[in-house]
């Protein structure tokens, strides 16, 4: 990877930085704070508004590891067969009697270990007759004993607050005995979509018409990440249709999304609209795609006005629109984490823009994980988003050559 000392950015405009830009946004962001409780069942990807501490040990009691017979390892012969009376049968949820010398107990996987006994012996290795075992087997002190405590402690806390709850969390929080969790309100995120060339799918596309693929892809990002949607859908091109939009999104919502029309152009309605309503910050930012970025607010609602292009919209949203959120709801990690792998691909031309390539991991010869690029990098090529399954970083002015390492993040990190 080289670097060629270049700078294409005019004096007049100042591209602001990646790292800047992003951490601007999320020092404006407005944490919710309001929390409901929800039931385990309904908890499945919510943010948790609480640290979860364990009032118990799990195992709350040491218990069989496996179906065989507790035993006394004072009872084992060391050298040749050692042969035991079975005088109690355990099975999980009893609790057995005190383990008499010369004597064993058959118990079943989960079941508490009786006083007494310090090992477990499978019962694969073990020759039963009648009322007496015998094998032939080394044991250990605490062979096949899950220790009380095992897995976790009392006053442990086993899921921090900010935690977005996946299905091992569920049953985490189940195994300490929590069927109710304190979690963030959703997040209520109202879109729409300007343009007169814009048409539903479904419906036929007239001349210079576009079906409005912009308002789905942000719809499936936004539940990925657990939001409320006030879909207002493709809305007037005037200023007064747009005003009308705004007002009514940002009145129901913490953060109205609009991908288009804040330019400067005689039919962008959106920015002469938010400069009526509320406050607007104009972005250029030194990457690529999504340059330019809209920022601002109405009242407390934040707006967030991403490029038009689909892919855009759709990087856009992976890097600056989904942390923004997560920093909203304090779902920690709020930024995803890179990491390296082996480039499969050559990039001749450095811009002076940090570039974020669509790519996926393929395996090198050596078994090395690899991105190779989607063949086109082009905006409008909303295929790539697709066939990638991340972004790799491209930092600026810098050219790669196949080989060199370079930073990947996953779709699934950026929207987890």
């Amino acid at each position: 990877m080289t670097s060629c000392g270049c700078d294409s950015a005019t004096p007049e405009v100042r591209l602001i930085p990646y790292e800047e830009a992003l951490q601007a946004l999320l020092d404006r962001a407005k944490p919710i704070r309001q929390q409901e409780t929800v039931g385990l069942t309904e908890a499945l990807g919510r943010v948790l508004a609480e640290d979860i501490r364990s009032s118990i040990d799990v195992p709350p009691a040491a218990n069989s590891a496996m179906d065989g017979y507790a035993i006394r390892c004072a009872d084992v012969r060391p050298d040749g067969e050692t042969r035991l009376r079975v005088t109690q049968r355990i099975p999980a949820g009893e609790v057995g009697e005190p383990l008499e010398a010369g004597s064993a107990a058959r118990i079943f996987t989960g079941a508490p270990i009786p006083p007494g006994a310090d090992a477990v012996i499978m019962q694969e290795q073990v020759c039963r007759d009648g009322d007496w075992m015998r094998f032939s087997a080394s044991v250990t002190p605490g062979q096949n004993i899950r220790a009380a405590g095992e897995d976790i402690r009392a006053g442990q806390t086993v899921i921090a607050s900010g935690t977005r709850l996946r299905a091992q969390e569920l049953g985490l929080a189940a195994s300490v005995g929590r069927d109710r969790l304190q979690v963030c309100r959703r997040p209520r995120v109202g879109i729409f979509f300007t343009g007169d060339e814009l048409v539903e799918p479904g419906q036929p596309l007239g001349d210079g018409q576009i079906y409005d693929s912009n308002r789905y892809t942000l719809n499936g990002l936004l539940q990925s990440l657990g939001c409320e949607i006030v879909d207002l859908g493709i809305v007037g091109d005037t200023l007064g249709q747009t005003l009308e939009a705004l007002q009514k999104a940002s009145a129901r919502t913490d953060l109205v999304i609009t991908s288009g029309g804040v330019s400067v152009g005689e039919e962008d309605h959106v920015r002469a609209a938010l400069e009526q309503l509320g406050e607007l910050d104009m972005w250029r930012i030194r990457i690529k795609p999504g340059k330019p970025l809209a920022f601002g607010f109405i009242g407390d609602t934040a707006f967030l006005g991403l490029p038009g292009n689909p892919v855009s919209v759709f990087a856009g949203f992976c890097l600056f629109v989904a942390p923004f959120i997560k920093q909203m709801t304090g779902m920690q990690p709020t930024r995803a984490e890179a990491f390296t792998v082996r480039a499969a691909f050559d990039w001749p031309r450095p811009d002076s823009r940090r570039e974020f390539a669509r790519a996926r991991l393929i395996r090198a010869a050596d078994g090395a994980l690899a991105a190779e690029l989607y063949p086109s990098q082009s905006s409008g090529v909303l295929m790539s988003t697709s066939w990638a399954d991340g972004l790799v970083e491209i930092p600026e002015n810098t050219s790669v050559t196949a080989g060199d390492p370079v930073r990947y993040y996953a779709f699934r990190d950026l929207l987890a």
